[in-house]
């Protein structure tokens, strides 16, 4: 695949905004390629195109089928298996947003939790800190429930919600 001065400028970018949000560099180069790559592509063509070794390549797709944002294809006539990334933005979207809370959020709500259950049976903690504990929790908690409504409204209304922006607040007041 020939790479334009634009693809390659956005393909690196996205590598070093994935390395920013902790996800390896050549994973979210590869993840970019393939969002805007016009067919499903394979391994071989995606370490060529990138000038990547294979067996990064192999490692980092295995990753991004793990983060569920690449589709394993099969293509008439080819034996090797092609990739090729999800295109709906609202659904990639969810998509890393529902990995990030299984790995991130609900292991901190099940600490806090827990912290917040000890905290309050300890003599020498200090009020207050329990209290911050307990808000933290609280505001973890509330954030997950919301976006456990929001995630499960169609991508239509998500849109006008988005659209809507700050407007938001004349329907739930000042």
């Amino acid at each position: 695949m020939k790479l334009t001065p634009a693809m390659e400028r956005y393909i690196l970018h996205w590598g070093e905004m994935g390395s920013r949000w902790g996800v390896n560099r050549s994973v979210s180069q590869i993840h970019a390629l393939l969002y805007l790559a016009a067919r499903p592509m394979h391994a071989e063509e995606i370490a060529e195109t990138l000038n990547i070794a294979r067996s990064n390549v192999s490692t980092s797709l295995k990753e991004l089928q793990g983060w569920e944002l690449i589709h394993l294809m099969h293509v008439l006539g080819d034996r090797r298996d092609h990739f090729e990334a999800t295109h709906d933005l609202w659904e990639m979207l969810l998509t890393i947003a529902n990995a990030r809370k299984q790995r991130e959020i609900a292991p901190t709500l099940t600490t806090l939790r827990q912290c917040v259950l000890d905290g309050s049976e300890e003599d020498a903690i200090p009020a207050e800190s329990l209290k911050r504990m307990q808000d933290m929790l609280d505001f973890i908690s509330n954030l997950t429930n919301w976006y456990e409504q929001i995630s499960k409204l169609p991508k239509g209304t998500l849109i006008k919600i988005m659209k809507l922006g700050a407007k938001v607040a004349k329907f739930v007041g000042k």
